[in-house]
């Protein structure tokens, strides 16, 4: 079976400025792909590329096996739901979703066919007649997915769609587009800047800085092994710890040494890496480094640290110190005795760890 999606080798330049760099990706029927990245990457103009909504400078795309890439938006056979919605604010929520098989001259049965089982799916019946000024920020949302949904299109595309709800409403259509998703097994190109939503909703991801693809990977791939130093630390919140270390081989080994503000060393002692560089940054995400006696493991390895800070969050603890120059958190039990100041020992799982170039950013292992 063709991918829904085949970008190649796609360029986007204004004038002189490029905004997109040789970026290809691949989606399968029913991936749920998620462009994540900050602000000014190049994610929107990317989907705005896909949509044709934005003509490319090189490169092609193709959709559903078909060159797409100069065929204007209208027979691209996706639908599209923006950030703020579009609604007609003079029409009822029926309307509003029929309006576009109207101008496509579906007939009047199929049109009520299928604002009949999109306003099922979305939950939305006891809406229809209503007008978008007296729906909250979710209902218009679901508004705006239904008039996508009818269509019935290829792909959708999703431009920061939730960006404009609040953190409780996002929460909750977030999964409700996880369970809409799973029951359609729709193709879908989501754009947002929030990792945690490209974490719970995307099949893949593909992480973006500065017009160029720094990952491709599904959500354990970029979050367990990330390709690099943006990678590591962008997602994950708290981000990944990133310490700069020596290492010193023997033996048995390769001997992590760890500056502390005492001027004391920190040594971690890792069998499994033996071809690592002199100069290495680690990666250890906060649940990777327990209190001691709650992390159990060969290749979990015990020493004592300061104190700088303690944040309770509820079911979690986070404890901050400084390691080799760094700010290092750790995600601990909620009842730990941990305080400001006080020395707590605690345990680094090195069977989770990750090994960066100090020069380069790239991942070691």
């Amino acid at each position: 079976m063709a991918p829904i999606l085949n970008i190649q080798n796609l360029y986007k330049s204004y004038g002189s400025v490029e905004i997109l760099k040789d970026i290809n990706v691949t989606i399968e029927p029913g991936d749920f792909l998620v462009l994540v990245g900050p602000s000014g990457c190049g994610k929107s103009t990317l989907l705005n590329c896909i949509a044709g909504l934005e003509p490319i400078t090189g490169g092609s795309i193709d959709i559903g096996g078909q060159d797409m890439t100069h065929v204007s938006p209208k027979d691209r056979n996706i639908a599209m739901v923006f950030q703020s919605y579009a609604l007609y604010p003079t029409m009822s929520v029926a309307k509003n979703i029929t309006f576009g098989m109207k101008v496509r001259g579906v007939n009047a049965t199929m049109q009520a066919e299928k604002l009949a089982e999109v306003a099922k799916q979305l939950q939305i019946e006891p809406l229809l007649q209503r007008r978008p000024a007296q729906l909250s920020g979710g209902q218009r949302q679901r508004v705006a997915m239904g008039r996508a949904l009818v269509r019935d299109p290829k792909l959708f595309l999703f431009d920061e769609p939730l960006s404009n709800l609040d953190a409780k409403l996002r929460v909750e259509m977030r999964t409700e587009m996880k369970k809409l998703h799973q029951k359609l097994n729709a193709s879908i190109v989501y754009v947002t800047h929030d990792q945690i939503e490209a974490m719970t909703l995307a099949t893949k991801i593909v992480v973006m800085k500065g017009g160029v693809i720094q990952q491709i990977g599904t959500p354990s791939e970029i979050y367990n092994k990330p390709a690099n130093l943006f990678v590591a630390d962008f997602m994950g919140s708290p981000a990944m710890n990133l310490i700069p270390a020596r290492v010193h081989k023997d033996a048995s080994g390769s001997r992590i040494e760890i500056e502390r503000e005492d001027g004391q060393s920190l040594v971690l002692n890792d069998a499994h890496h033996t071809n690592l560089p002199e100069d290495v940054i680690i990666g250890l995400r906060p649940e990777d480094i327990a209190e001691a006696g709650y992390r159990q493991g060969d290749d979990v390895q015990s020493a004592v640290c300061l104190v700088d800070v303690v944040e309770p969050a509820g079911a979690d603890t986070y404890v901050v110190s400084k390691l080799g120059g760094k700010e290092v958190t750790a995600r601990l039990h909620a009842e730990t005795n941990a305080t400001p100041g006080g020395n707590l020992t605690f345990a680094f799982d090195l069977a989770k760890v990750s090994y960066f170039a100090p020069k380069t950013g790239e991942r070691l292992n």
